[in-house]
């Protein structure tokens, strides 16, 4: 809010009273809902306007004019007001303080005033420009980094006080050298401050058996920047299976050879030995 307007500015006590009615001169007989208006109260400006440190409460007046010959009841909404349903009479103007907090980055709304007289939908706005004053700030993080069979997922978070569109650089080792080495490239997304946002980065081509150790590398306009990695091991679980497989069925055929030729071996040792022993009684 520029400083003239500032020191027009009510006090906070008297901002939330009652609105100000002024009663205008005579004007064209119209019905209630043809001819009201909104505007910024002293006249002159085409939207409200104010700045300061995030949190700081601001003051400012609104104004509702009825030059028509019947009242309107209007209800505003985009501020705090000293009363959010206001009856303005016949050729009457009616002032109402209003308090609005500057948030922690610039940010545009509206100050608007519906009609709620006879049921019709009449609707009227004002341009609400609010600024803070805080210092920018730059700051993104590269979070959650996870590599799949055919993709790579990760979370870019925008820690500041600006919006950023961010850049991508992406590198990726094996056990025998590099596997991909990605140049940064500007990413179609923009992130406003506080914003966290969820990408994936596609790998159609993966090794089938590697170990493998990725990076992700975000810079972004101001000096932002990050790094983050996630390693993974690519293993064909369908050959490792098949092998598994024939491994122990050549096992198991080794072990029934083998019992077999035991049997076969023990056989004529124990035949010689049953007849001596016969022998033996007889004498």
């Amino acid at each position: 809010m520029s400083s003239a307007s500032a020191a027009r500015a009510l006090p906070l006590g008297l901002a939330l009273s009652l609105p100000l009615l002024v009663l205008l001169g005579p004007a064209p007989a119209a019905r209630a809902a043809d001819g009201w208006s909104l505007a910024p109260a002293g006249g002159g400006r085409p939207a409200f306007y104010a700045e300061g440190a995030p949190g700081t409460a601001v003051q400012d007046t609104v104004s509702v004019t009825n030059p028509g010959s019947r009242p309107v009841t209007v209800r505003l909404s985009g501020a705090a007001f000293a009363r959010a349903t206001v009856r303005v009479p016949a050729r009457t103007r009616a002032d109402v303080p209003f308090t609005v907090t500057v948030p922690d980055r610039d940010r545009s709304t509206r100050i608007v005033a519906r009609d709620s007289t006879d049921g019709t939908a009449g609707t009227r706005s004002v341009p609400l420009h609010l600024r803070s004053t805080a210092p920018e700030l730059t700051a993104l993080t590269v979070e959650h980094v996870s590599v799949h069979a055919d993709r790579i997922t990760y979370e870019l978070v925008n820690r500041g006080t600006t919006p950023l569109t961010p850049r991508l650089a992406v590198h990726a080792d094996g056990v025998l050298g590099t596997l991909l080495d990605r140049a940064p490239r500007t990413l179609p997304v923009r992130l406003p401050p506080g914003a966290r946002l969820k990408l994936t980065e596609p790998w159609p081509d993966p090794p089938a058996l590697d170990a493998v150790d990725v990076r992700l590398t975000v810079t972004a306009a101001g000096g932002a920047h990050d790094t983050a990695g996630a390693s993974a091991r690519f293993v064909p679980w369908s050959g490792v299976a098949a092998t598994a497989a024939a491994v122990a069925a050549g096992g198991a055929c080794f072990a029934v050879r083998r019992r077999r030729r035991r049997t076969t071996d023990r056989a004529p040792s124990e035949v010689p030995r049953a007849e001596a022993e016969l022998t033996g009684a007889t004498t």
